[in-house]
């Protein structure tokens, strides 16, 4: 009986590991993954910074009822749409899950603002954001894998020509012959660049490269990259590498150096017949231009998860395209908002404890 009693204690402690690992290891377990970064100054050092008495917190996916958990030694206040948090704002020290006009003019004691998204275009236009009145932190890398087995799925998709095939289902018809689907090819040695070496690009690559993919990158600021990725280039590169990519993924975020940056130009540098995978933003790519190289065959295919405009009005040539698939902007979901919760919780605790944020963002920069 002591026997059975201790094997099932033992059972008992091994199930409930995860509950109870410590906040400390599964931060540095975080870090480990993701590479994620401390600023270089410290919240204490803001002219404007306090010891927080009231923080505004958006409640999505049960980040708020985690971050209530954790005992932050400061009042939380839990709002679900931004009229609630523009509401809740005056006198609060920061706001976790809103960035707007409306969110900054309403918040005049703010010194922090966590989104939970990456892409924070729409926010670092503010005057208060570019002045560093406002310090913004983001979600960048919390999705990266996950956006990248999006990406891996849209590859084999396009290269196996599944879009068409799929689009057959509804009439039921079964056609073989290759001039109702279009040309299919394996991946194996082909080549992917991937533009942008970021948190995504980075996933991406990985990815890529266990498929036996040549993998080739460009980056901003350096020609460093990861062991698995083959050739690293500057931004000016961009137009040579197209040139010999079969797959270009485009994992950029917005900034004036990226706007309208995939056009006309771009597309006729790149190889004949590549595929063209988005999950970067939208308005980095002339969508007329886009539609221009998939109809004259320049591009064989694309895969959107993110369009100019969005929502990609129903009429769009796009939609009816048999070598495009299109997601609504969704790659991110699916299984890794506990890295956004363990994030926010860290930044969190360290605010109040006046020490530098992770994932600062360069307002100049733009991400």
């Amino acid at each position: 009986m002591f026997a059975f009693a201790r094997c099932f204690f033992v059972i008992l402690v091994i199930a409930l590991l995860p509950g109870v690992a410590s906040a400390q290891s599964d931060l540095e377990s975080l870090v480990a993954q993701t590479g994620v970064e401390p600023g270089d100054t410290a919240t204490r050092d803001h002219p404007r910074w306090r010891e927080p008495r009231k923080i505004v917190v958006r409640d999505i996916a049960g980040l708020y009822d985690g971050l209530a958990a954790s005992d932050p030694g400061v009042e939380l206040v839990r709002v679900r749409s931004e009229a609630e948090a523009i509401a809740a704002a005056p006198g609060a020290d920061a706001i976790l899950g809103y960035c707007s006009a409306g969110i900054l003019d309403a918040a005049t004691d703010a010194v922090w603002i966590q989104v939970f998204s990456a892409g924070v275009e729409s926010c670092v236009v503010h005057d208060r954001i570019r002045s560093g009145d406002v310090v913004l932190t983001n979600m960048q890398k919390m999705s990266s894998p996950v956006i990248a087995e999006h990406v891996v799925a849209m590859m084999l998709s396009l290269s196996r020509a599944l879009p068409a095939y799929a689009k057959k289902m509804e009439s039921g018809q079964w056609l073989r012959g290759r001039e109702h689907t279009g040309p299919m090819q394996s991946y194996g040695g082909k080549t992917v660049l991937i533009v942008g070496l970021g948190g995504i690009g980075t996933e991406v690559a990985r990815r890529a490269a266990a498929l036996d993919m040549r993998v080739v990158a460009t980056r901003r600021s350096s020609r460093e990259g990861p062991e698995f990725v083959d050739y690293v280039g500057l931004s000016g590169e961009l137009p040579e590498l197209a040139a010999r990519a079969d797959f270009i993924v485009n994992a950029l975020p917005l900034t004036d150096e990226t706007a309208g940056l995939f056009d006309a130009e771009f597309f006729a540098a790149a190889k004949d017949g590549a595929h063209f995978i988005n999950v970067g933003r939208g308005k980095t790519v002339v969508t007329a231009d886009l539609v221009a190289a998939l109809e004259s065959g320049q591009l064989a295919g694309a895969g959107l998860d993110v369009t100019d405009p969005e929502p990609l009005p129903s009429n769009h040539p796009l939609w009816q395209m048999d070598n495009v698939i299109i997601t609504p902007h969704i790659s991110s979901r699916g299984g890794n908002f506990i890295r956004h919760g363990l994030l926010a919780a860290e930044n969190l605790r360290r605010f109040a404890a006046g020490e530098a944020l992770f994932n600062v963002v360069d307002p100049d920069a733009g991400y």
